[in-house]
């Protein structure tokens, strides 16, 4: 065979391979869902239990979806691992019995965690409220990179808000995404979101905000915080306004984004901001929070809840309150 029939093999092959590699990237980057299906309030009817003597409870969890310390490694990840972290979660809140839990990184039906529904499993604890915002929807995500056998593959994921009491006014709003981020890596991103809704509590409205800010990139990350500052201000002279999530902001990092919200007139932290909730196995960093305006909302008491363990890489937060 002389050298222009190799070249011309050469090239044919590399015509290949370019052209099942665009065919992948377009198929694997498509969503399985319409955006209409991506921001749904759903109404459960399940039995209620509701004591709380006007002291309410609110839970924020990167649920980290149930892989507990394994989160985004590339290694085995066995069903078992997911089942005994979905029963250790189910029992903690079946026990603590919160008010409203409001959860980032939970699957809906993800291949990485064995297609299990997180939030219907959880639910059906006693939660007839759900406002549902997906922002991971994926036919194949290919992360991690290598071994390839570890890859997520089809994804859908995103953040949940669970509530005894009535939602209303949902929101799922698209925050602004990696300015300079590769087009091949932004089309398997997340969006990150903030939920907004108004719950009804005993006759009056509280607007909870529920957010997953950007974890890697620091501009991105205190435009998410600049954006999130100016919605709270929206409300916060109205309403009782818990904002709360993962925010991916530790104050002891100079110039962290999180001092922006700190700095607002009138608002608090449930626990002090120095204390730590990443990872959940000797926490170094607090990238956790709930806030909440002194105006309209007593702190009765507030914690680092330790008592899940390892089920996330993150620990949930605890505040009891009472509404003025």
């Amino acid at each position: 065979m002389n050298i222009k029939k190799l070249l011309k093999l050469a090239l044919a092959l590399i015509a290949i391979i370019l052209l099942v590699l665009i065919v992948f990237y377009f198929w694997a980057s498509s969503p399985n869902y319409s955006k209409k299906e991506y921001s749904q309030l759903i109404k459960n009817d399940y039995p209620e239990i509701i004591d709380n003597d006007s002291v309410y409870s609110i839970i924020t969890y990167n649920i980290g979806y149930l892989s507990g310390m394994t989160n985004n490694l590339p290694v085995a990840k066995t069903k078992l691992l997911f089942n005994n972290n979905l029963l250790k979660v189910y029992q903690e809140f079946d026990r603590i019995k919160a008010d409203i839990i409001c959860f980032q990184e939970i699957d809906y039906h993800s291949k990485r965690s064995y297609y299990v529904n997180q939030q219907q499993e959880l639910q059906k604890i006693g939660y007839n409220y759900v406002f549902q915002a997906v922002n991971w929807d994926l036919k194949y995500l290919p992360y991690p990179y290598f071994p390839i056998k570890f890859q997520f593959g089809e994804m859908l994921s995103g953040q949940s808000i669970l509530s005894k009491y009535p939602l209303a006014d949902a929101e799922r709003i698209v925050l602004s995404r990696v300015a300079n981020s590769p087009f091949y890596r932004d089309a398997f991103y997340l969006d990150r979101l903030a939920q907004v809704c108004k719950i009804v509590i005993d006759g009056k409205t509280v607007v909870l905000i529920n957010v997953h800010l950007e974890a890697f990139d620091e501009i991105t990350r205190t435009n998410h915080v600049n954006y999130i500052v100016k919605l709270y201000r929206t409300y916060k002279d109205r309403f009782p306004v818990l904002l709360t999530g993962d925010f991916n902001s530790d104050i002891s990092h100079d110039n962290a984004a999180i001092k922006s919200i700190l700095g607002i007139s009138g608002i608090k932290s449930a626990v002090n901001v120095h204390k730590k909730t990443f990872s959940s196995v000797s926490p170094t960093e607090r990238l956790d929070y709930i806030f909440y305006n002194e105006k309209y909302i007593e702190l009765k008491s507030a914690k680092i809840l330790t008592s899940f363990g390892d089920a996330s890489d993150h620990l949930p937060v605890i505040m009891e309150f009472k509404l003025k």
